[in-house]
């Protein structure tokens, strides 16, 4: 699956809730020969939680303390890499509604479910985004790029 793979040399960090963080540290510190298991152990990785405590389980993991927007703020200063957010979705909302999300890649399958969690919620601030690109993976993932226009 390359196109998968495609941005993840331009990912210095990775943000996660403690949901997420939990379910991908099941999902990948132990898989043998997996290029995914090399990325997500090696990689820096932050977790914002108020119920983990520390030491986190996972290698180069940090549990955020205090402010949330303070702590990504001064982080973001310091990677000259992308920091990227997989699921968490509840994290997401948050920084969502504090303008701290500078780009969206959002993976469209080509699977319908009938039902499942909202990323953007009835009742959110209206936000408008600018497509930046797409592109169709030889299994129809449908890779749609964009930036909120702020």
């Amino acid at each position: 699956m390359p196109e998968a793979g495609d941005a993840l040399g331009e990912v210095g960090a990775v943000l996660f809730g403690r949901w997420t963080y939990e379910s991908f540290y099941n999902a990948w510190a132990s898989k043998p020969d997996n290029p995914f298991t090399k990325f997500f152990n090696e990689t820096q990785k932050y977790v914002a939680s108020n119920t983990l405590k520390e030491p986190l389980v996972w290698k180069n993991s940090t549990l955020l303390k205090g402010d949330i927007a303070q702590s990504l703020s001064k982080i973001k200063e310091d990677l000259d890499k992308n920091m990227v957010i997989f699921g968490s979705g509840v994290l997401i909302q948050s920084l969502m509604r504090d303008n701290l999300v500078d780009r969206y890649v959002l993976l469209i399958h080509p699977l319908v479910l009938g039902s499942g969690s909202r990323l953007f919620n009835d009742g959110g601030a209206p936000i408008t985004l600018r497509l930046i690109s797409s592109k169709t993976t030889s299994k129809g993932v449908v890779i749609v790029i964009y930036e909120p226009q702020i």
